[in-house]
């Protein structure tokens, strides 16, 4: 399975080493799940019976709603509202009598709950991401040019580095772990000491004794901080296509 997603994530890989594109190669990988899926969504997947179940059965959250919406389609998106809002309708009714009420009440909230905590987006994309990361996992294990292109990874943000690490300990044996641990961990460690330097010299400017000192690299470190710390996602123009380094 791992192996479907080689070229894609040797391709993030290679576009933050090489483009000048500084951020996660993971985030890249995200958002071009998430474009293709929105895309998909939106078009050749919007009248097929077995993703309209889905869709009405698992709905969208919040950011995948919004970023539906900013593609501007309008009437495909008002076709699949209109069948996601039947299906509530469908499931939340029921007898409004003394005797029933409470049941059918319990019902709407257990229905409602379960629809706030799911995305037909957000699963499409997990599914596919977490063997992206195993492939990652893997190409470590394998292929001595990929390993190259982790070492001269800009950085990765928090979550994603989590999940690669996890990713890399189930995988690898104790030996090939510690080496890929020590490796990682410097491109991490080279940017995360960057970044607090330039977050602390950023506050630091606010009092009077540092007003006449360079800014340096410190007047986005607030933003880098965000990027790093929840990572670089959801980076779409309104043609639907990806802002990052990925076509």
């Amino acid at each position: 399975m791992e192996r479907i997603f080689t070229i894609p994530v040797n391709e993030a890989f290679e576009a933050v080493r090489t483009e000048g594109t500084c951020t996660c190669p993971f985030c890249l990988l995200y958002n071009k799940l998430e474009s293709n899926e929105i895309d998909l969504i939106l078009g050749a997947s919007m009248m097929e019976p077995d993703v309209r179940q889905k869709t009405n059965e698992m709905g969208f959250c919040e950011e995948h709603l919004n970023l539906m919406f900013e593609m501007g389609k309008r009437l495909p998106l008002a076709l699949i509202l209109e069948s996601h809002l039947n299906s509530i309708a469908e499931k939340i009714d029921g007898s409004m009598s003394s005797l029933f009420i409470k049941k059918t009440a319990d019902n709407a909230a257990k229905t409602l709950n379960k629809l706030d905590q799911s995305c037909y987006i957000c699963s499409r994309i997990e599914n596919n991401f977490k063997s992206m990361i195993e492939t990652a996992a893997l190409l470590w294990q394998t292929d001595e040019d990929f390993r190259q292109k982790v070492r001269e990874t800009p950085y990765f943000c928090l979550k994603h580095f989590g999940r690669f690490v996890a990713a890399a300990k189930e995988r690898l044996s104790g030996r090939e772990f510690a080496e890929f641990y020590e490796n990682v961990y410097a491109v991490e460690k080279v940017y995360f000491d960057k970044l607090r330097e330039d977050v602390s010299f950023f506050c630091k400017k606010f009092d009077y004794r540092y007003a006449d000192e360079p800014w340096g690299d410190s007047k986005d470190a607030p933003e880098r901080a965000k990027k790093f710390l929840n990572g670089d996602l959801h980076i779409l123009d309104k043609s639907g296509k990806n802002a990052g380094g990925l076509t």
